[in-house]
């Protein structure tokens, strides 16, 4: 055996010196690993995504079963902790594809998710660097393997919204008739009073309940509750056929939504969830209309990326697109509506620049998987395609909208800006962005909390989309079904 040899006394005095502070920095990555910061539930009717978002990058693996419909998601380097636990209850009883979540320490420093299924889904994952608020996330997009039509969802939920309020009036009448016949007094109608805590109608009643922690089944039990897959869509009859050529196509694009809130005003009032009031009271307001109807390129909270928010439009072959934003700037003075329209030579000022920049980063804060485009430069030239005749109609447009919101409050320019936003870009159709107020100026964030100035936004907007087609009727036309 070799004689041990003695370190230089200088050296060994360095090593010991650097000793503590090499294992002080080496020992959060031995001893800890990844610490998970929050875990989130996005339920939809187009997909429900799952964030995992940790102080570190994780690594994972999920595998897809039947018999039941299950996922299981492998997570490398972590423990089970308080904060994966909660997200056995963000699971909402009307999530469209998640029928509950389970978590367990499925090896040393490995951790397993099972997500108990309602149907087949198409599983997305990939992972976010940090940006803005957020550090690392990992996102799990859940996809119905057949997605819906949406030219024939548009006719046919029209045609049930109408068989349920028949539905609702014939009751109404039969029970006045039947109480007339019997000599019964007539009930009072309701009222906006208050409910009683025994009523169903109470709010303790209404609120969602969650779904409570899962126990663990065998592999072979059967999953109660879980639905049979969505059927294929069925072809178009000739009526449809019909109804679906002749309708005209609003397509409103409320902004942000999900992992990524938009603009905040001083008091904590959210972009997303004003914008999104204001889309669902537009589309009551637009479909009462005969002929018209509307498609929301998002319904509740949940992201939506720019590419496919036009996608969506493009897919209903859109008579036009409007996106409703309420944006903050700089500074908080800043105040009044705006209405842009695609520009391809440059914005008509800094401040229209700087807001399409910032909306046009939406993308980064709500998480985009790029692996879904499959040739990037074939999409981006897709939304290059914007012709001369598309952004003059939308300047048309812009003109009708903008003159009905002056009648409601102050504007923040006299007249339609033009920038390079992306959620513009949908080629052949006129397509507008309404900025509703400045939510970073206390006054308006004011206004854009009280229900009664979002009706009045909502009436000028429908009166200016009704005057651009009153005067620019959209030509006669065959839908094809994508």
């Amino acid at each position: 055996m070799q004689p041990m040899t003695r370190a230089h006394p200088r050296r060994r005095g360095l090593l010991l010196a650097a000793g503590p502070a090499v294992l002080l920095l080496a020992a959060p990555a031995l001893v800890r690993g990844a610490g998970i910061v929050a875990v989130r539930v996005w339920p939809a009717r187009e997909y429900t995504r799952l964030t995992i978002e940790s102080d570190q990058p994780l690594a994972a693996r999920h595998s897809l079963f039947t018999a039941p419909d299950r996922l299981t998601v492998d997570i490398d380097g972590l423990e089970l902790d308080g904060a994966l636990r909660e997200l056995v209850g963000q699971v909402r009883p009307d999530d469209p594809f998640i029928l509950g979540v389970r978590a367990g320490q499925f090896q040393p420093r490995v951790v397993r998710l099972v997500l108990d299924l309602k149907q087949p889904v198409r599983p997305e994952q990939f992972a976010l660097l940090p940006v803005a608020p957020y550090q690392h996330r990992l996102i799990f997009d859940l996809y119905p393997v057949e997605e819906r039509d949406p030219l024939l969802a548009l006719v046919r939920e029209r045609e049930e919204a109408g068989e349920r309020a028949a539905r609702a009036l014939q009751d109404a009448l039969g029970e006045l008739i039947t109480r007339i016949e019997t000599g019964r007094p007539t009930a009072a109608p309701a009222g906006p009073g208050p409910a009683s805590p025994a009523s169903p109608a109470g709010p303790a009643a209404s609120a969602p309940t969650p779904l409570p922690p899962l126990p663990p089944w065998p592999a072979s039990a059967p999953v109660p509750m879980t639905p049979a897959p969505a059927p294929p869509p069925q072809p178009l009859t000739a009526a449809e056929r019909q109804r679906i050529d002749r309708l005209v196509i609003v397509a409103l694009d409320p902004g942000h939504g999900g992992e990524d809130p938009g603009a905040t005003g001083p008091t904590g009032l959210r972009e997303k969830d004003v914008v999104l009031a204001i889309a669902l009271e537009l589309r009551e307001r637009l479909n009462a209309v005969p002929g018209m109807r509307v498609m929301l390129t998002r319904e509740g909270d949940h992201f939506v990326p720019l590419h496919d928010r036009v996608r969506k439009a493009q897919r209903v072959q859109a008579d036009l697109f409007v996106s409703l934003h309420a944006d903050a700037f700089m500074r908080r003075e800043a105040r009044g509506a705006s209405v842009f329209a695609l520009s391809t030579r440059g914005a008509t000022s800094a401040a229209a620049r700087w807001m399409a920049e910032r909306e046009n980063a939406s993308d980064r804060v709500g998480g985009v998987n790029l692996g879904r485009v499959r040739d990037p430069q074939i999409l981006q030239a897709i939304l290059d395609m914007s012709t001369t005749a598309q952004i003059k109609d939308s300047l048309v447009l812009g003109r009708e909208v903008l003159g009905r919101l002056s009648k409601v409050g102050s504007l923040h320019k006299p007249q339609v800006e033009q920038a390079g936003f992306a959620v513009l870009k949908a080629p052949e159709i006129p397509s507008i962005l309404v900025e509703t107020a400045f939510i970073s100026n206390p006054a308006e964030e004011k206004l854009l909390r009280s229900a009664e100035y979002r009706t009045q936004l909502v009436g000028a907007i429908a009166a200016g989309v009704r005057r651009y087609f009153a005067k620019n009727p959209p030509l006669a036309r065959q839908r094809q079904r994508s």
